[in-house]
């Protein structure tokens, strides 16, 4: 019902796309930001893959610098290695979000702590669209819980990722690149589905 009114207050029929779920790929996503507040921060990076079935497309991932308005706070800087001058040949954000909606379409979307990078890219495209990203949410770190919770519904459950990679016998890639972390959330789905968490 939410996504038939949102659908109508569409503003570019183009991106009705968005509304059509394809039944069975998923995108992986993550977004590198100046700061760690959704209110404010700005884009720098988007990195994105797709999964068809038990598989990660590796050949078909999407990753996109993003040139900022305002410089990456210096804390920041220390977390994700984006100095101003590696975005300032960056693209515009919207240029950046009009690409990886075309990217994503209807596919249900997938990550870790998705929320945080769903509210920064919804900033660009609610005014833009008039409505925000509808594609249905897969939350790595809820899956996750789930799966322990059934295992021990008393025990602490610890939602670092070094913590569920090292739980799931993964090897963690380097953290905080876009691209690397969208495939590493792609790894914990599938390690999860293996489990009957997907």
């Amino acid at each position: 019902m939410v996504r038939q009114w949102q659908r109508r207050r569409l503003r570019d029929p183009a991106y009705a796309e968005m509304y059509r779920e394809h039944p069975d790929e998923l995108v992986s996503l993550d977004c590198e930001t100046t700061s760690l507040n959704p209110a404010d921060a700005e884009l720098l990076s988007i990195g994105a893959v797709k999964l068809r079935g038990n598989r990660i497309l590796a050949s078909e991932a999407l990753y996109l610098l993003v040139r900022p308005e305002r410089a990456p706070q210096t804390d920041n800087v220390r977390i994700h290695g984006l100095r101003p001058i590696d975005v300032r040949q960056g693209l515009a954000a919207q240029d950046a979000v009009r690409r990886l909606l075309d990217f994503i379409g209807g596919r249900p979307l997938l990550g870790y702590y998705l929320e945080y990078d769903l509210a920064v890219l919804n900033r660009y495209v609610r005014p833009w669209l008039g409505v925000p990203l509808p594609q249905r949410r897969i939350e790595i770190s809820g899956r996750y819980y789930d799966y322990k919770l059934r295992q021990n519904p008393d025990a602490h459950i610890d939602l670092r990722l070094a913590s569920i990679c090292q739980d799931l016998d993964m090897p963690a890639p380097p953290r905080h690149d876009a691209l690397n972390d969208a495939i590493n959330a792609a790894m914990l789905y599938l390690a999860l589905k293996q489990r009957g968490y997907g």
